[in-house]
């Protein structure tokens, strides 16, 4: 069998798997602060020492302070962002992988030894800058190990990684809750990323980074080894190809390429093979139409608004029910995240991914007004079934396609500086979006889902027009379909 017509090889879904604990750390720290919030900074103790000499019962802040602490692993995962891509170019995305988990293992020991507001909120930088790194080169290394078939459902699991984390964040969140054991609950994130420090190990390096360091033989044995006993002569010439030209892929490869056969262009050498910084993918014309794709892709997930329903649904549901009922809300909110991210996972190699990401646009926008009219007219029900379909048209689409999207739009000689941008516009949009919903909804209450209704209905235009199917293509013929339309 040829491995372009591969699906599911089993090293391969055991790399992804083991690649995806990094997801669920980072859902883990996204979730970490939703449930056993208040208790952490407002509990009747104070920061007396009334259970522990050693630590105080809470981190006592105000409303402001606590807003900018659950906020402020964004900031990490700007500087991860900004930082990753020059590092998995460095040491490649395996390494990478590995090197992000100490965020998470020195920012999740110090938030569970925090003795003050200052240490918390360090731990959550911390833990940011594993967030940040794990959010570029995650979804990097699986794009670059999967089958073609299989990309899209390998791709998302990525996304549901993170939700299954929020999940269990919240579940076991409920419990630790109390003084002291809310400290558990945020230093939990530290099992996943000591674990996948060492499994890591025993997963191969991408074919394609190895290719783009000029390792050759090296990421032919790993191709091999992730598509099982199937023939990669034809997949690992594209990678070549893709990387080095027709010409160059011919002589290193031994491959017979016989274009008369076939409707495919032998693809010219390209003048510099070095991997493009982050000022010469805007200079590219090809890689600047991408770079701009990826950026509003990103953009748009953040600003669409869903982690304002993740950072606060216990808050928005205690308008309607008491906050001992809302705390139970919003473990079945991110429940439905959860089951919604799987139905993404099984369609999205179906479907495609522009369907998917057209339909979750729109379902995000006509329940954002359903959200504002159980707001307005105080129709509990109504709130209720809004919030849970709005969270499900997220996570079917607008959750895991920008993410799976910036490893398949990106060659591998611009992957890293793309992917750059786009995490650092991810997290930013993601900072911006907790610190101003907190006093946009003090202000305007539930009117504040009006300007994510309108995100929505921009985002879903944007797809319409500049989005490409990427279903079923290998990574080096979607860039060749935007070098037809260069501009």
């Amino acid at each position: 069998m040829d491995s372009l017509d591969a699906k599911f090889p089993k090293y391969m879904i055991y790399c992804v798997f083991v690649a995806c604990l990094g997801s669920f750390s980072n859902g883990w720290v996204i979730g970490s602060a939703n449930i056993p919030g208040e208790i952490t900074h407002n509990c009747p103790n104070g920061n007396a020492h009334i259970f522990d000499k050693t630590f105080p019962d809470c981190l006592p802040m105000d409303n402001a302070l606590w807003g900018f602490a659950v906020a402020s692993f964004c900031v990490g995962g700007l500087i991860g962002g900004l930082s990753g891509g020059a590092i998995q170019t460095r040491i490649g995305r395996k390494k990478a992988i590995i090197v992000n988990n100490l965020g998470y293992i020195a920012g999740g020991v110090l938030i569970g030894c925090s003795v003050h507001e200052g240490m918390f909120i360090i731990g959550r930088i911390l833990c940011g800058i594993g967030c940040g790194m794990g959010s570029l080169s995650i979804p990097t290394y699986i794009g670059e190990v999967s089958t073609i078939n299989a990309r899209g459902a390998m791709g998302t699991c990525n996304q549901f990684f993170i939700v299954v984390g929020i999940l269990l964040a919240s579940v076991i969140g409920l419990p630790l809750a109390t003084v002291p054991l809310w400290r558990i609950n945020y230093a939990i994130v530290a099992i996943p990323a000591i674990l996948q420090f060492f499994l890591m190990s025993t997963c191969v390096e991408t074919p394609r980074y190895l290719v783009s360091v000029n390792k050759i033989e090296e990421a032919r044995v790993a191709l091999q080894r992730l598509r099982g006993s199937a023939n990669v002569d034809r997949e690992f010439y594209g990678m070549v190809e893709g990387y080095f030209g027709s010409a160059a892929a011919q002589s290193m490869t031994n491959y017979v390429f016989d274009n008369n056969a076939t409707d495919e262009q032998l693809v010219p050498a390209r003048a510099n093979n070095d991997t493009m910084g982050v000022i010469q993918i805007f200079k590219d014309p090809v890689i600047r139409r991408i770079s701009f794709t990826v950026i509003m892709l990103h953009a748009f997930q953040q600003l669409v608004g869903m982690n304002a329903v993740m950072y606060y649904s216990t808050t928005i549901f205690s308008t309607a029910f008491d906050p001992e009922f809302s705390k139970y809300m919003a473990i079945v909110t991110t429940a439905v995240n959860f089951v919604m991210t799987g139905v993404s996972v099984a369609l999205i190699d179906r479907m495609g991914r522009r369907p998917l990401l057209l339909m979750a646009n729109a379902g995000a926008c006509i329940f954002s007004v359903l959200l504002v009219i159980g707001y307005v007219f105080n129709i509990p029900a109504l709130l209720v079934v809004s919030v849970f379909l709005y969270v499900a048209s997220f996570a079917i689409g607008i959750g895991p396609i920008p993410w799976l999207m910036t490893s398949e739009l990106t060659p591998t000689y611009a992957s890293s500086s793309v992917g750059s941008i786009g995490t650092c516009v991810n997290w930013a949009m993601n900072f911006l979006v907790a610190q101003c919903f907190p006093v946009i909804f003090a202000r305007i209450a539930g009117y504040s889902f009006v300007i994510f209704a309108v995100v929505a209905a921009a985002a879903f235009v944007f797809t319409l027009v500049f989005l490409p199917e990427t279903k079923g293509k290998s990574l080096e013929t979607i860039v060749q379909g935007f070098e037809k339309h260069r501009t």
